[in-house]
């Protein structure tokens, strides 16, 4: 059965308000757009992105235009994937349609290109399909960093990335992405926590010898 997950922590799940012991969790599933697109009051898919119009706009706020993420684009039945190539291929778009509307000529509805898919899966190691042509092992982890690299805005982004990704490469150091849960403490808690030790050093420099 399908239910929706409301807790995880170190001794298992919280599914559709029913414990599930568990020591090792896989996090397979996506994630809800950003909550901005509720102030739009305008029609939403199930994980809260803006059903566009053929030009990207807000249906009923032609001013208004949603692309990344946020944006629910449809596409030959299906839908515009929520992937860096199509958002930039969306901003440009909008961008194009902007200007037009500033000519006081015709938008142009949004045609998305997959202009193919590439994934690392390990150290020197990746898969990726561009057309018909499928890749995999160091050719496609090359092809993977030069995509990446050439993406980015500014040389002096691709420099420090490039640096990043050697010494990640050099020291074989690994990152980690935790979930380590929601803080129950506010940040007026924080604050407070700060000026007492604030305090608290002051007085120790008051009292100390000369």
């Amino acid at each position: 059965s399908i239910a929706m997950v409301s807790a995880i922590d170190a001794e298992g799940v919280v599914a559709g308000g029913q414990r599930i012991a568990a020591r090792t969790v896989l996090w397979g599933a996506g994630v809800a757009a950003s909550p901005l697109a509720r102030t739009l009051e305008t029609q939403l898919d199930k994980a809260g992105r803006v059903e566009v119009a053929s030009d990207l706009s807000v249906p009923g706020h032609p001013e208004v235009m949603v692309v990344g993420d946020l944006a629910h684009v449809k596409r030959d039945g299906g839908l515009v994937p929520g992937v860096a190539q199509a958002a930039i291929q969306e901003g440009k778009h909008a961008a194009l349609n902007i200007l037009a509307s500033l000519r006081d000529a015709g938008r142009a509805p949004f045609r998305y290109r997959d202009r193919g898919t590439l994934a690392t899966i390990g150290r020197k190691a990746a898969v990726g399909q561009i057309g018909r042509v499928q890749l995999s092992g160091q050719v496609a982890w090359l092809a993977w960093l030069a995509v990446h690299l050439v993406y980015l805005v500014g040389f002096r982004n691709r420099l420090l990335v490039l640096l990043d990704w050697a010494y990640s490469y050099f020291t074989y150091e690994r990152g980690a992405r935790l979930i380590t849960g929601v803080s129950r403490r506010s940040p007026a808690a924080g604050l407070m926590r700060q000026a007492s030790l604030s305090s608290d050093f002051l007085q120790e420099r008051e009292g100390a010898p000369t």
